[in-house]
């Protein structure tokens, strides 16, 4: 739920020029796409038929369909039931179109953003979403939602009613110049829906929303199903023609990958986003993908890749010493395992903002030393004098250059082998252990323990379920895990999350590894509080430079394209987006196709 959550509030971008004028769409970079009075985005069919199922798995389990909260695991899919006051197309950087909200005023000097509500929109039943609607939502995600969002909002002083179905949102100043497009971001709830409930307990019962579907039936921890809403309001809005064509989407969940991958081949479910290269080089070869019924594709992307990675946690005494995480980076052999693990189809991950133009390269440019040079003391001096890189190995599997380079540096920590086993001065063994909920890591993560024991390092991995692991991430209770940090084309306030001071501390933050230091949370003010592309670009490459040389974690990989599979029963629009993958919002049933699968599957 949290890397969900992550990813759909990871959306944020440099600053505008903005008029107090009533807008339908506005963008924090240059100018919407799509002009007043526009009919359907471009990367959908506006005549897609309805009907159908769309059947779908999840991993794990769920004890909530409240996906806003930091208890329990939320239901996948549980963000459709609401809509939110804007909504963003897929083929921008980052523009907003009103969804709840009919126009947005935006204060010349930033300091406040006003929505005027459309009078058609309507919750799931039948009453009309309000300006009062509007301000209880915002306080109950700031007072009793996950904690993301008390940061999120943290500079937003007060939401007002200032007309009929006018709301008004005032900041603390006009610095934070994404306020305007994060409040459009805002899910709204019925207010009376939640009397005498209690917002951040977990719940099974289903919530009232304004979206285009509603849970239809669940099985606990199993399945859940979504119907589109019969009459919904905002079908016929210019963001919404052609998407949302499904009658039902269902998700079924599955103990693990290995699993689920049979569910597919057996025609349990439909679509299938492979994350895991093996599958991808070898398991399709089975009947239905020989004889066209299941049909793969590669879809090329735009988006940052972000980072996935091996992260530390160091608050543990363990992982405090940059020396022992720099070591520890040199005992993984990225070659040698994209080689024979993944059949060389991944590229290193050498930056926090990877595959876009945000990412350092060489040496700091004239524009970030002026964002450096203030903290010169307080950053290793390599920084400063030779571009960043990881450890390169020959790939045969020996890596002894590495593993000696390794040793050296933790020798220089204070760890020596004594007996067998790499201890420090008071003779504790150095041992740790990885979680995670995914058995698919084993593969990768066995023969990094491996070259651990060669340093004399006891390591073990140790798969937990997805309750139990969301509840230690949330409390920080663990040594190393995998963990993803995505990215936008415009990092912003997310970032916080990710790496302030003031969220490592912050049970159910997503600053996981713990990372506290002054140097960055004045980068991070820096790149919030950009006031051009320019100046944001100059703070993400400083901003990367910093935590890359502080080894916070082990850098994965990345492709930049989407792996698909599915069950040939589709239609798709003739272009796709550029920043994501619309399946559920686009794609539709196509009944001859449809029935040729049926037929083929015995139904």
């Amino acid at each position: 739920m949290l890397r969900a959550l992550v990813f759909a509030l990871a959306l944020l971008v440099a600053a505008p020029a903005l008029a107090q004028t009533a807008q339908d769409g506005i963008a924090l970079h240059g100018a919407p796409k799509y002009p007043p009075g526009f009919t359907h985005f471009d990367y959908v069919n506006p005549d897609a038929p309805k009907g159908g199922t769309l059947h779908l798995a999840s991993i794990g389990t769920f004890d909530t369909v409240n996906p806003f909260t930091l208890k329990g695991v939320a239901a996948d899919g549980a963000g459709m039931v609401f809509d939110t006051l804007m909504t963003q197309s897929m083929d921008e950087p980052f523009s907003e179109y009103g969804l709840l909200a009919q126009s947005v005023t935006v204060a010349p000097d930033h300091t406040w953003v006003s929505y005027k509500l459309r009078p058609e929109a309507r919750f799931q039943d039948g009453k009309p979403v309000t300006a009062d609607d509007v301000i209880f939502s915002f306080n109950t995600l700031r007072d009793k939602g996950h904690p993301f969002y008390r940061s999120y909002y943290k500079d937003v002083v007060k939401a007002e009613k200032t007309g009929p179905e006018t709301v008004k949102f005032t900041f603390r100043d006009g610095t934070n110049t994404e306020l305007p497009l994060i409040m459009g971001q805002l899910p709204v709830f019925e207010k009376t829906d939640w009397k005498n409930k209690d917002f951040a307990a977990t719940t099974l019962t289903p919530i009232i929303g304004s979206g285009p579907y509603k849970i239809e039936s669940m099985q606990p921890g199993r399945s859940i199903t979504y119907v589109r809403v019969k009459n919904w309001w905002g079908a016929n809005l210019p963001v919404n023609k052609g998407r949302y064509n499904f009658d039902r989407i269902a998700y079924d969940y599955y103990r693990d990958s290995t699993v689920a991958l049979q569910a597919f081949f057996a025609g349990r479910y439909d679509f299938r986003a492979e994350n895991i290269a093996k599958n991808w080089a070898l398991a399709y070869n089975t009947p239905a993908v020989q004889q066209g019924l299941i049909k793969r594709q590669e879809i090329k992307n735009e988006l940052p890749a972000g980072m996935q990675g091996f992260i530390f946690n160091i608050r543990r005494p363990l992982f405090q010493d940059v020396r022992v995480r720099e070591a520890l980076n040199d005992a993984f052999d990225f070659e040698w395992a994209n080689k024979n693990l993944a059949y060389g189809a991944y590229k290193r991950t050498t930056s926090y903002f990877e595959n876009s133009e945000l990412a350092a390269t060489g040496l700091p440019s004239p524009a970030e030393l002026k964002l450096l040079n203030p903290f010169r003391a307080q950053l290793p001096p390599e920084l400063f004098t030779k571009p960043f890189a990881l450890p390169v190995s020959d790939g045969s599997g020996e890596n002894r250059d590495n593993l000696r380079a390794a040793a050296a540096l933790l020798k220089q920590a204070g760890w020596t082998i004594q007996n067998g086993v790499l201890a420090n001065a008071k003779g504790q063994p150095f041992t740790f252990e990885i979680i995670d909920d995914e058995p698919a890591f084993t593969r990768w993560i066995e023969p990094f323990l491996s070259n651990l024991r060669r340093l004399g390092i006891q390591a073990t991995f140790r798969i937990v379920d997805t309750s139990q692991y969301q509840n230690r991430l949330d409390n920080f209770d663990f040594d190393m895990t995998v963990s993803v940090f995505p990215q936008s084309l415009s990092p912003g306030n997310e970032e916080f999350d990710f790496w302030g001071s003031s969220r490592a501390n912050q049970k159910g933050s997503r600053n996981l590894i713990g990372v506290h230091d002054p140097v960055v949370d004045a980068l991070l003010q820096k790149l919030v509080h950009a006031d051009s592309r320019e100046d944001l670009v100059t703070a993400c490459r400083a901003l990367d430079r910093v935590l890359s040389w502080q080894y916070y974690l082990i850098p994965n990989w990345y492709i930049g394209s989407f792996r698909i599979a599915y069950w040939d029963k589709f239609g798709q629009p003739k272009i796709a987006p550029p920043y994501g993958l619309a399946v559920a919002d686009t794609w539709w049933v196509d009944p001859a196709k449809a029935a040729k699968i049926d037929a083929a599957q015995g139904r």
